[in-house]
């Protein structure tokens, strides 16, 4: 088997043969290479030809997709400050905040 689609920029993919997940993170027409970040954080290359006679296959992201970015800001994966803040009453029963 090997690949038939087009490479998707942000598209999350597995290497079926090897059992790794990666995402597109850029595509350059230039030189004709696929930029692509593993699950791990690594950061990979493949040229056209090789893109096509590999075993890829379109998934869904994966729900620790973001594990390798624990050093980045909440901004930089696209949450407001509100999305990420904890508050002080992150602790009192849910009854309290009903009353």
């Amino acid at each position: 088997m090997t690949t038939i689609t087009d490479p998707v920029i942000d598209q999350w993919y597995k290497d079926v043969e090897n059992k790794l997940l990666f995402k597109v993170v850029a595509i350059e027409e230039s030189d004709d290479t696929i930029d692509v970040q593993y699950n791990n954080g690594d950061i990979g290359e493949f040229d056209k030809e090789s893109w096509y006679n590999s075993t890829f296959d379109f998934i869904e992201d994966p729900e620790d997709w973001s594990a390798p970015f624990d050093d980045l800001e909440p901004d930089d994966l696209g949450y407001s400050n509100s999305d990420t803040r904890r508050s002080d009453m992150d602790d009192t029963p849910l009854k309290d905040f009903l009353d």
